[in-house]
């Protein structure tokens, strides 16, 4: 699979690891459908590493894996719908993000990279951490002050170094972008699209549990890498002629910072007003989606859509799931709300992705 800039088409270099192209400053993505081929499946490979070829990663490489993946399906009722629920923040490091870390991570290795740093707002920076960690990469995570306590002892906890960042979760990206201009890795989770391969797994995993694909996915929305990468991994499917359809996408945000839903809803006029809020979704506190236009072009193709979420319809959706046995932190929460505002026009099987442990708030 080849990468190239979104921006002037030119190939990701042979050697080193640029977060952004080198020429033109542009972000980097695979170019073409992520091809899937059932009879390639390997399953004596750990966790999602059983879909390697679809990883674009050389064939020697040894898989960067901690048995992520294979998360429950759990059916249940709500809204007086059959509702599955797929419980990602049953990974091990207790978040979808790491799905992506691993191939990311993967990629890494596959350059000899030794020294990384990332920033976060707690799980993307604790995934990479913990798979920093397993492929013996030193790791240095730049995280907002307000990032919550548990994650920030969780990234310690695994070795990484933890730099804390004072104001909102813009000034860690900032941080950590001076850091790369001093030649250190920045193995960003948003610039770099290698975690994206990751991600599509989720897709694979759908079709196997629901032997068919989903009629409607629900997930919360922040950079939006995984619903890029559910997206890419569906297109592939599709592709491969294993569904007949892309499922419905409705992304969810905060409506304290909700710029996809803002600009899909209103244009370029809903930008002027949309800011970093203090909502308690932290996990996509994200004012500037790096991949926005692509994401928003992707959904208006396939016909989905984005949804907003007030914070009191977040903290009673966290109860509402816990009350199920379904124990997320507060970012997971921007579901349930969602759930109410599309029940009436979802199409089954209908799929809600939890994508973060509660253990991480405090």
């Amino acid at each position: 699979m080849e990468v190239v800039c979104t921006n002037c088409h030119q190939p990701y270099p042979d050697v080193g690891v640029p977060y952004r192209c080198p020429t033109c400053g542009g972000i980097y993505d695979y170019l073409g459908v992520i091809p899937f081929s059932r009879v390639a499946i390997q399953p004596d490979q750990p966790g999602i590493w059983r879909y390697r070829e679809t990883f674009g990663l050389p064939r020697e490489l040894q898989p960067i894996s901690l048995g992520e993946g294979n998360t429950p399906l759990i059916w249940d009722k709500a809204f007086n719908r059959s509702i599955a629920f797929k419980c990602e923040y049953l990974n091990p490091s207790g978040s979808f993000k790491d799905r992506g870390s691993a191939t990311l991570v993967g990629f890494l290795r596959s350059r000899q990279v030794e020294v990384a740093v990332e920033d976060s707002s707690g799980n993307a920076g604790a995934s990479f951490a913990a798979y920093a960690a397993r492929a013996g990469i030193k790791a240095r995570v730049f995280v907002p002050e307000m990032a919550a306590g548990p994650k920030r002892v969780q990234i310690s906890a695994y070795g990484a170094e933890v730099e804390a960042v004072a104001g909102p979760r813009s000034n860690a990206t900032e941080a950590v972008r001076r850091e790369a201009e001093h030649g250190v890795v920045y193995a960003s989770h948003a610039y770099l699209p290698f975690n994206i391969p990751g991600y599509a797994t989720l897709a694979y995993e759908l079709l196997e549990q629901l032997g068919k694909a989903p009629g409607t996915v629900v997930l919360p929305v922040g950079q939006g890498g995984l619903l890029l990468g559910l997206l890419r991994g569906f297109e592939g499917l599709l592709q491969a002629g294993e569904i007949r359809a892309i499922p419905k996408m409705i992304g969810v945000q905060a409506r304290l910072c909700a710029p996809l839903w803002a600009a899909s809803s209103y244009g370029l006029a809903g930008l002027q007003w949309v800011s970093e809020g203090p909502t308690k979704a932290e996990g996509i506190r994200v004012v500037h989606p790096l991949r926005g236009d692509t994401l928003i072009r992707a959904m208006e193709v396939t016909g989905g859509q984005f949804l907003a979420v007030e914070e009191n319809d977040i903290m009673n959706g966290r109860d509402q799931l816990a009350r199920r046995g379904l124990y997320v932190e507060i970012t997971s929460a921007v579901v349930w709300n969602a759930l109410f505002q599309v029940i009436g026009q979802a199409l089954d099987p209908l799929v809600v992705v939890l994508t973060g442990s509660g253990l991480k708030n405090p």
